[in-house]
């Protein structure tokens, strides 16, 4: 009886989510399982190679790790500013999110370079090439919501004039929901880029 229950609002939970918040979360799902079968052929391809080749992380991974992290921070803001109804601050935390994506988006590139200096290029060693192929899946995933993230940011700007437009952005639930969406799914592309620097790491 109460595994059924339980069931049942689980079933009315799902019925509940706005179209947006469910594609969401069934695109998490897909790109977090194109991941996890890439990283498993990543282990698999023979890692031990890259150790054998005497190199060291590229510093520009090392870099764009702390300024993700520094962007799940800025991302959390936007949620706990848009709660206060403190639009400056939550416009700030966008711009400010947007920026250390486009920033850690071209260190990765910077990155890339470094490991053609390695001697570590996509057309080498099986283990070398999945370095650039998931580095570069993550950036494609990252640049969706950076594109969100300028929408958004611009719409904001518009509205905090507007009295009116002011205070349908601070009471209207959908743009709650969108601000929401949008700091769950960069936490969970700061997540998959921890892990796999973690595996990068590990391989050298």
């Amino acid at each position: 009886m109460d595994n059924s229950s339980t069931q049942l609002s689980w079933f009315q939970r799902l019925e509940r989510m706005h179209p947006y918040e469910t594609l969401l979360y069934l695109g998490m799902i897909g790109s977090g399982l194109i991941f996890f079968f890439l990283t498993v052929a990543f282990l698999f391809s023979g890692v031990n190679q890259l150790a054998g080749l005497n190199q060291h992380i590229p510093i520009a991974f090392l870099i764009s790790t702390f300024l993700l992290i520094l962007s799940g921070y800025t991302a959390t803001k936007m949620r706990l500013h848009y709660q206060e109804e403190r639009t400056d601050l939550l416009i700030a935390s966008i711009r400010n999110t947007l920026i250390l994506g486009v920033i850690f988006s071209l260190l990765q590139v910077a990155g890339w370079y470094e490991l053609n200096e390695m001697g570590i290029d996509f057309k080498g060693i099986p283990s070398g090439s999945f370095l650039y192929l998931l580095s570069g899946i993550h950036i494609f995933h990252l640049l969706g919501a950076m594109i969100f993230a300028a929408i958004l940011l611009n719409q904001m700007r518009k509205r905090k004039d507007d009295e009116i437009q002011h205070l349908i952005l601070l009471t209207n639930p959908y743009e709650k929901m969108r601000i929401r969406l949008f700091t769950f799914y960069w936490h969970f592309m700061d997540l998959i880029w921890l892990i796999l620097f973690v595996l990068f790491v590990i391989s050298f």
